[in-house]
């Protein structure tokens, strides 16, 4: 089978990092990626998947961060103009932009892959020094590009998606393919999970290209992902004179000065690490004036969820307490959230023997950080079902920067203007995980 998904590989390969070129060129943010979604969901009709998309794969109230309804349909109409499926584009209007593709045959394992499609709002390089200006497929959409390799993760699944189906007769079971949007801020997952996506999953695999590896180096299974709540907070006084008659105010400032001092006063666990942070502060509207409102950007971390837990109902103290001592009123807005989890070991166990089959990896343990992904909340469900659920890191750096060499200082570091990865890292990502799939459902 391995020479045989090389060969598929082979015939495919130019085809799928055009998939990669054109999701970037037209990169999308979470919520908005209503020409990627499409155009997915066309490609896996054509392949001849069961599609279902939008509302029927996500829960509409559990979809967090979402944008306004103006920048939503300014983006879909966007969409519209740069060549998105137009009999796809209704079905995921107003962020609905989920989808799950499904091939079945016979009785076997269900198992699901997940792949993120959402790119950040940043805006990219456009010197001849960015490979991807220089090879003309830096992103057209002003403040948006794909800074995190979600584009090669969406050009994976559907490279994937082909090989899956040409070998259908030679596996038994049911896959489903889950392209998931909006993981950057971790506001995406939760929406699919609480609709059911991944109740029937039996094993669960994700994937992310490393622009700090080497192509070859992976961890078959990460984990230790800090649970985490992303919140905005809005303090709402009353405005006032303030020589004039500042009795009459209530100063928004003060709340949100006093929860900032206070919110980072919250003491630490000593169970695990924990983590809170003020990331933005707007607030005032002019020298004399009583301050009505002021805007808070927070997140919390924590080792555990019920770590990550404390410091959110921590926070919600302080929050309350602000508000009530000078007399406004408070607003919370949930606007992302993750689970922590781990690979499970069995899985991962599973995944080095196939990748030891092909030949060619080097291995890395899992390692602690303190950063977070909302595939947890896809994992988290599955391992409570009872299955088994594994992300795997996939080394895919251009410069060929080992994770263990000190000089690192030419990484494309993921999430700035010149973020860029290993192509050949796409084909790396289909194979292996292609090959898991068929070693857990070959007959």
């Amino acid at each position: 089978m391995i020479e045989k998904v090389n060969t598929i590989i082979k015939e495919i390969e130019e085809k799928i990092i055009g998939y990669r070129r054109d999701f970037h060129r037209y990169a999308e943010s979470g919520w908005t990626e209503f020409r990627t979604a499409s155009l997915v969901a066309r490609r896996l009709t054509d392949l001849g998947y069961e599609v279902m998309i939008g509302k029927e794969v996500m829960k509409d109230e559990d979809r967090m961060g979402l944008p306004d309804e103006e920048s939503l349909e300014k983006n879909w109409q966007r969409a519209k103009e740069q060549g998105g499926d137009i009999h796809f584009l209704d079905s995921v209007k107003n962020g609905f932009t989920g989808v799950v593709s499904i091939l079945k045959n016979g009785e076997g394992p269900i198992i699901g892959l997940r792949f993120d499609m959402d790119a950040l709002d940043i805006q990219e390089d456009l010197t001849d020094n960015h490979r991807p200006y220089h090879k003309g497929f830096a992103s057209v959409n002003g403040n948006v590009m794909h800074a995190c390799g979600h584009d090669g993760h969406t050009a994976t699944g559907l490279g994937i998606a082909e090989i899956l189906m040409t070998i259908k007769n030679e596996i038994k079971g049911t896959v489903k393919l889950i392209f998931q949007p909006a993981e950057e801020g971790v506001m995406g997952a939760k929406s699919m999970v609480t609709a059911g996506v991944v109740d029937d999953i039996d094993f669960l695999l994700g994937h992310h290209v490393m622009s700090g590896w080497k192509l070859g180096e992976i961890i078959p299974g990460m984990g230790n992902y800090a649970a985490t709540q992303k919140f905005d907070v809005t303090f709402t006084g009353k405005p006032a004179h303030a020589g004039g008659s500042p009795e009459k105010g209530n100063n928004a400032m003060l709340s949100a000065s006093t929860a900032v001092l206070n919110l980072y006063a919250i003491p630490r666990h000593s169970q695990g690490y924990t983590r809170i942070n003020v990331g933005k502060l707007n607030a005032g509207t002019g020298r004399n004036v009583i301050c009505s409102e002021a805007h808070l950007l927070i997140e919390t971390r924590g080792e555990t969820t019920e770590l990550n837990d404390y410091m959110y109902e921590k926070a919600l103290t302080v929050l309350k307490a602000s508000a009530k001592m000078y007399d406004c009123k408070l607003e919370i807005k949930e606007m992302g959230g993750a689970q922590n989890a781990n690979s499970d070991i069995e899985l991962s166990n599973r995944i080095e023997k196939v990748a030891n089959k092909i030949s060619g990896f080097t291995f890395f343990p899992s390692r602690k950080g303190g950063g977070s992904e909302d595939i947890t909340y896809m994992m988290k469900r599955v391992q409570d079902n009872g299955g088994l659920a594994a992300n795997v890191g996939i080394g895919a750096d251009l410069n060929g920067i080992s994770i263990n060499d000190k000089n690192r200082d030419a990484v494309l570091g993921a999430h700035t203007s010149v973020f860029d990865f290993d192509e050949k890292a796409i084909t790396v990502a289909i194979r292996l995980l292609t090959l898991i799939v068929f070693d857990i459902m070959k007959e």
